[in-house]
């Protein structure tokens, strides 16, 4: 855990869109850690309670489908409500699997498409007007295929590499507002259920692993504490930025000729 106070985000709202599980959940919990109030939001609304009693007493579970601009404007209008203010929108929900492009379907590719880019549109779009500005930070979660293609994987590639260009375009136009858009890029993650599509058997585990330059996963909290850093004023200064916390899988594959192997 890192050394940020514990009273950082004391009086701060934060919305988390997809906060119900993995990534997204660990950024909630770490932000309430150091004292926002939290909503998640998923479409599931026994999900989003659970997720919620998870985090402490006063967070807020909350139903909706990103793909659904309404339904979503409204969920983000009653978390400003509530608490008073809004000063951090994280927008994580998304959808993968593995296939080939000639065995999917234009409905499964339009499906990631619009939960990954069109939905992280529509949470930064509706929560823009509701922004305690300046000073508010939006955060993306992108993805390693954003920048690097992968077999198998057309769908995932081609949205987070328009989530990377959302960042950038909406840093420029909020930021004369004093609104910081960021997105955070995160490398195998243990323990979310997309690892355990992208990577179902331990031969997978070690083949990804052994790809990695260092040469393990990272963790949920490790992810949450990037967060932490975009949303703090430690980070005043940053937008338009896409975090790679990835032990830095995007280098490269690192499975042959790492230092000392050879030794």
């Amino acid at each position: 855990m890192s050394t940020f106070s514990a009273n950082l985000l004391v009086g701060k709202g934060a919305f988390i869109a997809g906060g119900t599980s993995g990534i997204n959940l660990g950024i909630a919990k770490r932000l309430a850690q150091l004292g926002a109030r939290v909503a998640v939001a998923g479409r599931n609304a026994e999900k989003a309670a659970a997720a919620a009693a998870s985090i402490r007493c006063d967070a807020i579970g909350l139903s909706c489908d990103v793909r659904d601009y309404p339904a979503t404007r409204r969920v983000i209008e009653m978390t400003a409500s509530s608490f008073g203010s809004l000063d951090i929108v994280v927008s994580g929900a998304a959808g993968n699997f593995l296939a080939p492009a000639m065995d999917m379907s234009s409905n499964a590719f339009r499906t990631v498409v619009d939960i990954d880019l069109n939905g992280t549109f529509n949470v930064f779009r509706a929560c823009y007007d509701l922004l305690r500005k300046p000073g508010a930070s939006l955060i993306a979660i992108s993805a390693g295929q954003a920048v690097n293609p992968l077999m198998l994987q057309v769908h995932a590639c081609a949205a987070k590499a328009g989530v990377n260009q959302l960042v950038r375009v909406l840093a420029m136009e909020w930021g004369p507002a004093g609104v910081r858009v960021n997105g955070i890029s995160p490398g195998p993650v243990a323990g979310t259920e997309g690892m355990a599509r992208l990577a179902p058997t331990a031969e997978a585990v070690a083949t990804r692993t052994a790809r990695i330059p260092l040469r393990r996963f990272g963790t949920v909290e490790e992810i949450a504490e990037s967060a932490v850093f975009l949303c703090s004023d430690a980070a005043a200064y940053v937008t338009g930025t896409i975090l790679d916390c990835d032990g830095g899988s995007q280098l490269g594959d690192a499975s042959s000729g790492a230092a000392g192997e050879s030794q």
